[in-house]
């Protein structure tokens, strides 16, 4: 059983992700998995509506479902259906996330919990709007506002969201899109006749200007505050951006002699979806995307089906549960000294490798990009760096320690990235400071590579503390081999950090014309530098006792976690990209956890669990453990 528990842990986990990754399909009913594949635009590049549905509800809700009062759950998909098709009953989802107790008062929500709909929130939405114009007036930065203040903002910028996402398909007061549509295509030719008669200075039909006029300020609504631009042009030699929203179309309808096709299939699939005619929903669905491939937008329609796949497939949510278990199994390993539980977890985090590689790539095909294009995207590729540093340290000591750290750095760096997804897009068009050339591309890439070993030192050095001080596993062996792979990775984070700063200097001169401007995040690119090269000099001289290298490592987790998220929130420099209040809290509760785990590494040795290791060769500092 022992030989052969590796190979069926291996088998349940591919088992399980064979299983959950075959593709949605619509069986029976309304056909909502190729309605969100229909492609649109938005944040600069196409996606499709299921993109902008997710986002959305992580925006509104901090999740991808929408529970119901009758025990199920909507996907996003399904929610945006009802929001775009049939938005009264989407007020009456829970979707906004209300957190600050003096903000449900202000609303007059009464009860303990933390989502509730529009309707709900209708009767304060008067006194939010207010209390959101003071601080507009005020002009308050958001570093400078009180929580309430942030809450207030919050919310007041969600519910416009909202309202925007319910004016994108269809005006939402209007409950037959089609009938609405028919009406408006018969009021045209004599609404445009009697507005020529009008300003001609001639006798005019009053009432068929009126009926023109009243559709027209329904469509103008929707022209200003639709969120996706979800029509695109049809002209045979059209613009890949060249996409509009509805109200803008539907204003320009008049002047065209026609209501543009894509628009009456939305007007059918609105009709059909309000009807519950799944046939008539489902074939108006088809029919559009026949007319995308018809007028050459292939592009767009292979792109939403990728999309939508990689959105349903998750494949950095599945990583992030498989590098729990990769822990917990390494860990185990250790208790018992069980080679099984050590080769399962290390046969499953070759496979979470593949599986963190395959969304990376997916990503980057998607978009056409490097690997590192914001700080969602250095997230997932800082957890890949150490999962790969982490696996190529267990492959050489088979000790279940470059498992457990690959695991840890993987899982911390995923969930990094899952709340930095709350705020939007993710795969949004790049800063303009960001999106130029070759030396950019290899800058981030390397210099992110540097970032993801320094941080894989850090979490070693961790552990050394955490097995010395709290446990008595710390043997002489384990001690030197975690010495070791400190400096190693200390080593590999040196050659990257200075070469990507280096390469960064060399794409700024090209765009901006200088080398080196003393940028905050250039600062930070050289203390990552300057702190490796001090590790490195205090190993060499022997000026630290062992574990004070590892407090030295350790404290390089600070820094690093510096120079990645604190200087962005600055407000200053080129690479400012604003404050994020929430960023904030969790970047200085980390740096308290390293100052505490700091604590236990210099404290005096009689207060460490482990026996002191033997000295160690001349070739590395002794003594092993200060006094």
């Amino acid at each position: 059983m022992k030989k052969w528990f590796p190979w069926i842990v291996l088998a349940l986990v591919l088992g399980w992700l064979g299983a959950s990754s075959v593709p949605p399909t619509d069986k029976v009913g309304l056909g909502l998995q190729e309605f969100g594949r229909l492609p649109s635009l938005l944040n600069g590049r196409s996606q499709p509506l299921d993109s902008v549905a997710r986002n959305s509800l992580l925006v509104l809700r901090g999740k991808q479902t929408v529970p119901t009062v009758q025990g199920k759950t909507l996907s996003a998909i399904e929610w945006f259906a009802e929001a775009t098709l049939n938005g009264d009953l989407a007020d009456t989802r829970q979707v906004f996330r209300i957190d600050h107790p003096e903000l449900r008062g202000l609303l007059k929500l009464r009860g303990e919990d933390k989502f509730f709909s529009l309707e709900q929130l209708r009767p304060g939405l008067l006194e939010l709007g207010k209390e959101a114009d003071r601080l507009q007036e005020t002009e308050v930065k958001s570093e400078q506002q009180t929580p309430f203040e942030k809450a207030v903002v919050k919310l007041h910028g969600n519910v416009i969201l909202y309202r925007r996402l319910k004016n994108s398909i269809q005006p939402e007061q209007v409950a037959d899109f089609q009938a609405e549509l028919k009406s408006f295509q018969d009021a045209i030719p004599a609404g445009l006749t009697a507005a020529r008669e009008q300003q001609a200075g001639k006798p005019f039909d009053q009432s068929a200007l009126d009926q023109i006029v009243s559709h027209l300020q329904k469509y103008d609504l929707v022209r200003k505050f639709a969120y996706p631009l979800i029509i695109p042009s049809g002209s045979p030699d059209h613009n890949r951006d060249d996409w509009a929203n509805i109200g803008t179309v539907l204003m320009e309808a008049p002047s065209q002699g026609q209501i543009p096709v894509p628009v009456s299939f939305y007007a059918t699939m609105s009709s059909a979806y309000r009807a519950g005619d799944a046939t008539k929903f489902n074939e108006a669905v088809k029919g559009y995307q026949e007319w995308l491939s018809e007028h050459h937008y292939a592009p767009e329609i292979a792109k939403g089906r990728n999309e939508h796949y990689f959105n349903f497939l998750e494949p950095f949510y599945k990583a992030s549960c498989i590098y729990v278990l990769i822990f917990i199994l390494a860990c185990i390993s250790w208790f018992n000294n069980s080679v099984p539980f050590r080769r399962a977890a290390f046969g499953l985090l070759m496979l979470t490798l593949v599986l963190h590689t395959t969304g990376l790539i997916y990503r980057m095909v998607l978009e056409g990009r490097p690997p590192v294009t914001n700080l969602y995207s250095s997230a997932i590729f800082i957890g890949w760096g150490i999962c790969v540093l982490g696996l190529l340290l267990e492959a050489f000591y088979k000790n279940a320690i470059g498992t457990v750290v690959a695991s840890m750095g993987g899982f911390t760096t995923l969930i990094v990235a899952h709340n930095l997804a709350l705020g939007g897009d993710t795969m949004e068009m790049m800063r303009a400071v960001l999106d130029t050339n070759f030396w950019l591309a290899t800058h981030v890439v390397a210099v992110t590579l540097g970032y993801s070993s320094t941080f894989l030192a850090g979490f070693l050095a961790i552990l050394y503390v955490l097995r010395g001080s709290l446990t008595t596993s710390l043997t002489s062996e384990m001690a030197r081999s975690l010495s070791r792979m400190v400096y190693g990775i200390v080593c590999f984070a040196m050659l990257f950090s200075f070469v990507g700063t280096v390469l960064g200097g060399i794409w700024a001169d090209q765009s901006w014309g200088r080398f080196w401007g003393w940028d905050p995040k250039e600062n930070g690119a050289l203390m990552i530098v300057i702190w490796n090269a001090f590790y490195l000099h205090a190993r060499w001289g022997k000026v630290f006792s062992e574990r004070g290298l590892m407090a030295v490592a350790i404290f390089g987790n600070v820094i690093t976690a510096f120079s990645w998220f604190g200087v962005n929130m600055l407000g200053i420099g080129l690479h400012s990209y604003g404050f994020m209040d929430s960023a904030f809290r969790w970047l200085i509760l980390f740096d308290i956890s390293q100052l505490l785990i700091l604590v236990l590494a210099l404290a005096p040795i009689r207060f460490w669990r482990s026996k002191p290791p033997a000295p160690s060769s001349a070739a590395t500092p002794a003594p092993v453990f200060a006094k």
